[in-house]
């Protein structure tokens, strides 16, 4: 399965950027993942925006389904109006949509994600919020925990501090989650996609689950996945 994954574009900060790297991708692929941030925070009607800017171009270059999760750029009282505006991707909010790719069952569960510390702005605007990122992962290990199929879990978030070396480490907490790391570790999904990480690594192995943070800044371009070369060991894909 090849999957074409992306985040953090910021539309339209790195929009230009994001569209050279477009364009140099020729290759068929099996499925799109954004995983967050993909427009820059601003009012619904911009967001709206920029998203089907995104959306218009892969118009004639690249043929395969969308699946996103919304970042911490787009407000909770957007969200739905960004999906009805924007039909042709199919955002999941801690949610998952169970595909059919190659003759395989795929389940991708999608959300926001969790931190294990909510920034200072979460803890002045969202009175419940520990209690939110505790559901969501929660909701994680519900989706996978009996699977037979192959899982890929997509965040926003870290879902592991392995990715966020390059990053102040004072910062981790308001970056990822240990919490969400252990439940990857209980449920093994087949494959972890993030972002949000601007300064992190790429990739890493946690224990034998391929973690890849797609964001733009930290790429400079999208990332392309082939699970069939992921084996456990190998430190470059791409």
């Amino acid at each position: 399965m090849k999957i074409l994954a992306c985040s953090d574009v910021h539309s339209p900060i790195f929009y230009h950027e994001f569209l050279r790297s477009l364009e140099s991708f020729s290759e068929n692929v099996d499925l799109i993942i954004f995983a967050g941030d993909m427009v820059e925070r601003d009012s619904v009607e911009r967001e709206i925006e920029e998203y089907k800017k995104i959306y218009n171009s892969f118009f004639g270059k690249i043929f395969a389904q969308i699946v996103a999760v919304f970042g911490n750029t787009e407000f909770e009282e957007y969200r739905e109006m960004i999906k009805k505006e924007v039909s042709g991707i199919r955002f999941l909010d801690d949610q998952y949509i169970e595909l059919k790719i190659g003759g395989e069952k795929v389940l991708i569960f999608g959300s926001t994600g969790s931190l294990d510390e909510p920034t200072k702005w979460q803890k002045s605007h969202v009175p419940n919020i520990k209690q939110i990122y505790k559901s969501r992962v929660e909701k994680v290990r519900s989706a996978f925990r009996n699977y037979e199929g192959f899982k890929i879990l997509v965040t926003h978030y870290a879902p592991t501090y392995k990715t966020l070396e390059g990053e102040n480490p004072l910062f981790y907490p308001n970056l990822g989650s240990v919490e969400m790391e252990r439940v990857v570790l209980e449920t093994k999904p087949n494959l972890v996609i993030h972002g949000h990480s601007h300064l992190g690594k790429k990739f890493a192995w946690l224990d034998t689950i391929p973690i890849f943070n797609v964001a733009f800044p930290a790429n400079k371009s999208l990332v392309l996945i082939d699970t069939e070369k992921i084996k456990p060991g190998l430190q470059k894909f791409f």
